[in-house]
């Protein structure tokens, strides 16, 4: 079986090692567990499918981000998300993705939405602090709808500078165009330019999305790994703690703090933390 949770406790295992490696591309992570890995492309790297996936679905989704301070880096190729398409991922530009899968033993189709989860590293001074996050504690609205008001300033922008005066249909109309990322994005070869113009979308956390963020954050605490996964209900929170005490000893278990945090915008989620020796 292979999962999330699976990939946590290995994290938990070779905690000692987040002190060590100068990247986190350097982590002995267990590549048994992983159906493939990339560079420079979303997702780092991803779960294989779980054979019995009634406890354990697996197929997560993974991005590494590491930085030099306590924030989280500059999301550069996606717009973060606590779910994706993977149809989205195994077309014919990333079909080395589709392949890696595949070659794992993977039936890709079985499981079409996955969870994503962000794998955080920042540094202070000699100290750090590590979370794998569920990618919904930096989306807290929608992408679509994220995209939409971005267009919607700019617009706002630029008619009140020109004196230009616009209806407000028109301008949700003009922004509700460009929901998908991959529409702006594109590469636009232009006739007669001797250059190709591409659109490139960089998100940058808030400070009350940065879950290193001692402030906003003080729960996470300095030399700490930490588990990130949404809290729904009081059983949902038993049934996701039961999981990850089936995979660790009595003892390990013991040694971990367990608790809940509000986040800013997104509700509460559970934590799950533990010293990094």
């Amino acid at each position: 079986m292979y999962s999330i949770f699976h990939f946590w406790v290995h994290l938990f295992r070779y905690r000692s090692y987040f002190n060590q490696v100068k990247s986190l591309e350097e982590f002995p992570f267990d590549e048994q567990m992983l159906s493939c890995r990339n560079k420079g492309i979303f997702p780092d790297m991803a779960i294989k499918l779980s054979r019995n996936g009634q406890t354990f679905e697996g197929g997560e989704l993974i991005e590494l981000k590491d930085n030099r301070s306590y924030s989280v880096s500059s999301f550069n190729s996606t717009i973060p998300a606590g779910t994706k398409d993977i149809t989205t991922l195994i077309s014919s530009k990333n079909s080395n993705i589709r392949a890696q899968m595949e070659h794992a033993g993977d039936d890709i189709n079985s499981l079409p939405i996955r969870s994503v989860y962000y794998l955080i590293r920042g540094k202070n001074k000699n100290n750090i602090k590590v979370c794998l996050t569920h990618g919904s504690f930096f989306e807290t609205i929608q992408k679509e709808d994220l995209i939409i008001q971005s267009f919607l300033q700019v617009i706002e922008e630029r008619t009140n500078k020109a004196n230009i005066t616009m209806p407000d249909d028109l301008k949700r109309t003009i922004s509700s165009l460009f929901t998908e990322q991959e529409i702006f994005s594109r590469t636009r070869d232009i006739e007669k330019a001797s250059v190709k113009l591409r659109f490139r979308v960089m998100t940058e956390v808030k400070a009350e999305g940065n879950i290193l963020n001692s402030k906003k954050y003080p729960e996470i605490l300095d030399n700490s790994l930490n588990f990130v996964i949404p809290h729904k209900l009081e059983i949902d929170e038993k049934y996701q703690i039961n999981k990850l005490k089936r995979l660790l000893t009595d003892d390990e278990f013991s040694a971990l703090k367990i608790f809940k945090i509000k986040h800013h915008f997104n509700g509460f989620f559970l934590v799950i933390q533990s010293p990094i020796n």
